[in-house]
């Protein structure tokens, strides 16, 4: 549970960049669409888009209890969540 919800707030610190860096966010299922759109929206976003597809790679296996989801797995969920999302803090801190 702790993993899928990493995977929220990751996702969620990706639509904060967009919307202050673009004006808009991605709307759609295709969340790995939105990692190309979150690079364009900050100096930073080749970073942001790579910690996101971090977070995609263990989506499914984070909210739908896919076998092989270790808890070594669910630790790197939030920790590449909180890097998200602290870079979300640091681009409205600007």
């Amino acid at each position: 549970m702790a993993a899928g919800n990493a995977v929220l707030a990751g996702i969620a610190a990706a639509d904060a960049i967009c919307c202050k860096g673009l004006g808009r966010c991605f709307r759609g299922e295709a969340h790995r669409q939105a990692a190309e759109l979150l690079r364009t929206a900050s100096d930073k976003g080749l970073q942001h888009k790579k910690l996101l597809l971090r977070l995609l790679d263990l989506k499914d296996a984070a909210h739908y209890g896919f076998s092989g989801f270790s808890k070594t797995d669910a630790k790197k969920a939030v920790k590449i969540a909180r890097e998200m999302v602290d870079n979300a803090d640091a681009f409205f801190q600007r």
